[in-house]
């Protein structure tokens, strides 16, 4: 009876132990393969290791980078200037009138100068339109001088035409006041109304004879026709 119970109880014991470690382990695997999930839940792993991750500004900079745009300097622009100029009017102008000529000879060529006083660009064209005295309209203009040329004056630019009072005709009346206005170059707006001009002497004579030249950017090309007709 001894010689059989003895293995028996070995055995059993064998068993045992085996029993043992396999539960221990088995609890061992569990362990580690929950570690992770039940720790303090940060993730260790790199970015590039979890599928479908991406980095925290890749949708959002360049959404961010477009409201920057619209709303820093580069947003609003300001309109561009698209090249055009403005006919002068009076209130752009300082329009003078001198004698041509030696001091002690009678007046009968003037130079007008109108010089722009504004603070932008504008454009004289055609010929002023200067009343003599009593006359009974604006000097005609001299043939011969009429274009189409405009002159574009910058602040501070001036622009010329040539004045002959006389011309050896008839009808010859004592001029003390002058009257000076821009007319309406195209016919684009209604004529604005004549203003004084300053007369250079206290009289002059003028007759039929009385002609105007077409502004010019030169005092030489304003005063060249009239004196030589």
């Amino acid at each position: 009876m001894t010689a059989t119970t003895v293995p028996t109880r070995r055995l059993l014991r064998l068993r045992g132990t085996y029993a043992l470690g396999a539960a221990v382990l088995a609890a061992l695997l569990t362990t580690t393969a929950c570690g992770p999930d039940q720790g303090d839940g940060t993730d260790t792993s790199r970015p590039s290791e979890r599928t479908g991750a991406k980095g925290p500004s890749a949708e959002a900079s360049p959404g961010a980078d477009k409201d920057d745009d619209r709303n820093g300097d580069g947003g609003d622009a300001p309109a561009t200037d698209d090249g055009t100029v403005s006919l002068c009017t009076l209130g752009d102008l300082s329009i003078s009138a001198s004698h041509y000529g030696a001091h002690d000879e009678p007046v009968r060529h003037l130079l007008l100068v109108a010089t722009n006083t504004g603070d932008t660009k504008c454009d004289v064209q055609n010929a002023p339109e200067v009343t003599l005295g009593d006359g009974q309209g604006p000097a005609p203009v001299l043939e011969g001088t009429a274009n189409d040329e405009v002159i574009t004056l910058a602040p501070g630019e001036k622009a010329y035409a040539g004045l002959r009072a006389t011309g050896g005709q008839q009808d010859t009346y004592d001029v003390t006041s002058m009257k000076v206005t821009l007319g309406s170059p195209g016919g684009e707006a209604e004529a604005e109304e004549p203003v004084d001009l300053p007369m250079p002497v206290a009289s002059f004579p003028a007759d039929d004879g009385q002609r105007v030249t077409h502004w010019a950017g030169t005092e030489g090309l304003a005063m060249r026709p009239i004196t030589h007709s």
